[in-house]
């Protein structure tokens, strides 16, 4: 097993959609601000998961080249999101954010995942 993502792209396709997300948190529009607050989430630490994101995001980018980073990047991705929906669930907010964004989200880091390495295993 060779650790690196085969197709890349995929790998890419999420770098991409988490650099659109923390671009969109650095003035976030009604649904995330709502999203954030209606789970407690603490308005001070916003910024946190900019950083994550653009991390994450690097790592996925890194990890087309070298070996094991988009792996470990592609699971952070995945916890990231299931924290957001223990988040929702813990909250019971369930509202359309919580049905297409971050479901979609956690979805979309999973199908990602397994569509880079699935092959491989």
């Amino acid at each position: 097993m060779t650790f690196v993502p085969a197709p890349w792209w995929a790998t890419a396709l999420l770098a991409v959609v988490l650099i659109a997300d923390a671009a969109l948190s650095l003035r976030p529009p009604r649904f995330i601000s709502s999203c954030l607050s209606g789970v407690g989430f603490p308005r001070d630490w916003w910024w946190t998961l900019i950083v994550i994101k653009l991390l994450a995001a690097t790592g996925l980018l890194a990890g087309i080249w070298v070996p094991g980073v988009a792996l470990a990047a592609h699971v952070g991705v995945i916890a990231y999101f299931g924290c957001a929906v223990a988040a929702h669930i813990r909250a019971k907010f369930f509202g359309v954010a919580f049905w297409f964004n971050c479901l979609g989200m956690l979805a979309l880091a999973i199908g990602t995942a397994v569509l880079a390495f699935a092959a491989q295993l």
